[in-house]
């Protein structure tokens, strides 16, 4: 199986977990907040792009906005939101952004603001232990001194933070959540904290 193939899998049954959550929001329309998504991820959701009773918000740094179904597309900072107030949302998700924040202290600024936004969410995160770097599809990369692995990061991923975590660090950062573990060969590749509401 490739790679790509393969990745599709574990975002296919990822999502399916994550659909799990929309039962348990009682009002329509459900409101959902994507930080750092992208509108093609959506668009190639048919069961929640374009449903009346559905309300998704993408905010990422580099987007342009726009309105497209029920789908709006923000500029914003994951790590300060302040144009959305406290639970303005039913449910947060994202997917493979908060490794790519910046230091420890911008990570636990993004998990507050998810925290402060939804009372349910579900963020994942590749997995610190997982053997092969999923940026540099590479083995061991982020076991590497923090020089080489810049100048690594700097060859195949110019200009972006990437700092995976590790299961104890997830449950700092969302202490109200349960991490659950994506697994493959028996090892964790990615972590997800799911907060019901």
């Amino acid at each position: 199986m490739r790679a790509h193939d393969l990745g599709n899998r574990f975002r296919q049954t990822r999502m399916q977990r994550f659909l799990a959550l929309l039962p348990t929001v009682i009002d329509r329309p459900v409101r959902i907040l994507d930080i750092g998504g992208t509108a093609p991820y959506w668009h190639a959701l048919p069961g929640l792009y374009a449903r009346q009773d559905v309300e998704i918000t993408v905010v990422n740094l580099g987007d342009r906005e726009f309105d497209d179904a029920n789908l709006r597309v923000r500029k914003g900072d994951a790590r300060d939101l302040p144009e959305f107030r406290d639970s303005s949302f039913d449910l947060v998700h994202s997917n493979s952004v908060i490794e790519h924040v910046g230091s420890w202290a911008d990570m636990q600024r993004m998990a507050s603001e998810v925290r402060r936004l939804a009372p349910r969410y579900f963020i994942q995160t590749p997995n610190y232990w997982f053997p092969i770097e999923p940026h540099y599809k590479l083995p061991f990369v982020q076991f590497l001194p923090s020089p080489i692995r810049s100048r690594v990061r700097d060859k195949v991923w110019p200009d972006h933070s990437i700092e995976l975590i590790a299961a104890r660090q997830m449950r700092a950062l969302f202490p109200d959540a349960v991490v659950e573990r994506e697994r493959f060969a028996g090892l964790t590749k990615s972590l997800i904290a799911v907060r019901q509401g």
